[in-house]
């Protein structure tokens, strides 16, 4: 299930929730991303974060997809924010279950790395002397690249 909402969320509610719905499974992995109150070159006061509906929710279902495809998933979950947050505040919670750890832990990585270079999102740091759009990391795309990589290239 994805939603995407400008709604906060508690990630501790959304894992037990997950945790019910998966119940059977052998793993169940989840990541949760927050706001961070510092930049490389200063204070974070927010975030702005926008989405263009339905594309970003296209592009989350069809990872979501790949996701179920490369590995032997028991249930998914991405939970992400939209609008104003504040630092501290819960962006994004990714879950995955599977019957075996890695799996889960593979998946859940995916997810989060399509998310970071390739959903449709518009972030927008809010600081003291003003605001900037942000792009992902070179890193990121260094970490989203490996996916290409076959199995056991990978290994």
């Amino acid at each position: 299930m994805i939603t995407l909402s400008p709604d906060p969320f508690r990630p501790s509610e959304a894992l037990a929730a997950f945790e019910t719905a998966a119940r059977g499974a052998g793993a169940i992995v989840s990541f949760t991303g927050l706001v961070r109150d510092t930049a490389s070159d200063g204070e974070v006061t927010g975030l702005h974060l926008q989405a263009y509906s339905p594309m970003t929710e296209n592009g989350i279902e069809t990872a979501v997809s790949q996701a179920r495809a490369r590995w032997p998933l028991d249930a998914v979950r991405v939970i992400h924010r939209t609008g104003d947050m504040q630092p501290f505040d819960p962006i994004v919670f990714v879950a995955t279950a599977s019957a075996h750890r890695r799996a889960a832990f593979e998946a859940a990585d995916f997810l989060m790395d399509y998310l970071k270079t390739e959903a449709v999102f518009w972030k927008k740091e809010l600081t003291p002397t003003g605001s900037r759009w942000i792009e992902p990391r070179q890193q990121d795309y260094t970490d989203s690249a490996r996916w290409a990589k076959t199995d056991e290239e990978r290994a």
